[in-house]
């Protein structure tokens, strides 16, 4: 019995000593909440924007997001931004600041189309 505590008490000890790893592709996170708008780049000839209200989402809590009416969820590990379930699920995202993602495409190679979230200030 004697053993059988100390290995337990080992074990604990080792444990709370130990380093926390993270997940592979970086730490579990979540986006901030509110209406992402999405758009693909203008031109010089045309509008700057031209805008995607289709693919628009709203992030309503934790890792839930709103998109045509229907709830989905999506996971955030490091910058990689998948929907997991829902009416986006599949796409990717490439998160490259606070409230902007990229579209990645399904090769993670268009990056043409950009979801910002809105603001007073872009809406």
């Amino acid at each position: 019995m004697k053993y059988i505590a100390m290995f337990w008490g080992s074990a604990i000890a080792l444990a709370a000593a130990s380093p926390a790893f993270s997940v592979p592709g970086g730490e579990i996170s979540t986006l901030p909440p509110g209406k992402y708008t999405c758009e693909l780049p203008g031109d010089a000839a045309g509008p700057f924007r031209v805008r995607r209200p289709a693919d628009d989402f709203a992030i309503v809590s934790a890792s839930s997001y709103v998109a045509s009416g229907a709830r989905g969820t999506y996971l955030l590990t490091g910058d990689d931004v998948v929907m997991t379930s829902g009416p986006f699920k599949g796409r990717k995202f490439e998160r490259t600041s606070r409230g902007f993602l990229r579209y990645s495409g399904p090769d993670r190679q268009d990056k043409s189309m950009r979801c910002v979230l809105a603001t007073r200030n872009n809406t």
